[in-house]
């Protein structure tokens, strides 16, 4: 029987603590236990405390993982909890994602100054986003839009913003609404237009390869139908060999037993871009999104990729 509390490794943002909550009281009710049994530990990252310059140019999603993945490895932590979209598509050996809270709302979402949508900006205008998908995105929509990098929390962003620094950013709507901003947004973009990055909105867990107590334990808040969305998407992520280097998209959907996966890669000016869609059964996530990595990979040809790294 458990009788120390369980551990959960997770970063110190507002966002990050809502996200870990939200994993400790799914746990609760899932198994009625006492809120005693779980500790939530905060580590501080790489990728936290360097916020002046483009992930890219510091190492890419691995500095929002690291101290939490060596806590797991020591055995410090138990479990970890993190924002899918941050992950390595290739974790420690010994650690896996075994567990998704159902999704939350893929879209981004547009908070404009001086217009309340992407197309209404002024000519000209400056939008900050540190995310290369999304700066292609804008880019080929509007050539004209100037895109400067802006990195930090929730509220240093829309701090910055309303200071004037930008006309206008870009958020995850989804992290909008578990911090309770759903008022924040002006707008809220197509994913058919401005599809999301892979794994958008959706709450993974980490925890060790064969520690059944704490799998066994997470198994019962897992919610299938984003296991499989995820896993497809970081099947073509991994695939493409994406990182915070490299312009990508993708968003997989699930109705019943089947799967509808839509990708696209982008060159970071916004002036080419590939799409994808297939559809497969939900069984083949994997492969389906692994198929569609190497679609656009055929199709756009080797030439498309260089200078992304």
């Amino acid at each position: 029987m458990q009788t120390k509390p369980f551990r959960i490794g997770t970063r110190g943002s507002p966002l990050a603590l809502a996200q870990a909550y939200e994993t400790r009281d799914r746990l609760i009710a899932a198994h009625g236990l006492n809120e005693a049994m779980f500790e939530i530990v905060v580590l501080s990252t790489t990728g936290d405390r360097i916020t002046d310059r483009a992930l890219s140019e510091i190492g890419g999603k691995g500095l929002f993982t690291q101290e939490l993945e060596d806590g797991l490895l020591s055995g410090d932590l138990d479990f970890a909890v993190h924002s899918s979209k941050d992950m390595p598509t290739v974790l420690p050996e010994g650690l896996y994602l075994s567990t998704y809270l159902p999704r939350e709302d893929v879209r981004d979402a547009f908070v404009g100054r001086t217009a309340p949508t992407l197309m209404e900006l002024p000519q000209g205008a400056t939008i900050g986003s540190s995310s290369l998908r999304r700066q292609a995105l804008i880019r080929r929509l509007r050539p004209d839009i100037n895109v400067v990098i802006f990195r930090g929390l929730v509220d240093t962003r829309l701090r910055k913003l309303n200071e004037g620094q930008v006309d206008a950013t870009l958020l995850a709507y989804a992290g909008l609404r578990r911090l309770g901003r759903e008022d924040v947004p002006t707008a809220l973009l197509d994913p058919r237009d401005f599809p999301p990055a892979p794994a958008q909105g959706a709450i993974c867990i980490e925890s060790r390869i064969g520690d059944t107590r704490v799998n066994d334990l997470l198994a019962a808040i897992n919610d299938r139908d984003t296991f499989d969305a995820v896993s497809c998407e970081r099947a073509f992520l991994a695939t493409l060999d994406g990182s915070c280097r490299t312009p990508i998209a993708g968003y997989a959907q699930i109705d019943g037993d089947t799967l509808t996966f839509h990708g696209m890669i982008l060159t970071p000016d916004g002036t080419k871009a590939h799409e994808v869609e297939l559809t497969g059964p939900r069984l083949k996530a994997t492969e389906i999104g692994a198929r569609a990595g190497e679609m656009v990979k055929e199709a756009a040809g080797p030439g498309f990729f260089e200078g992304w790294t």
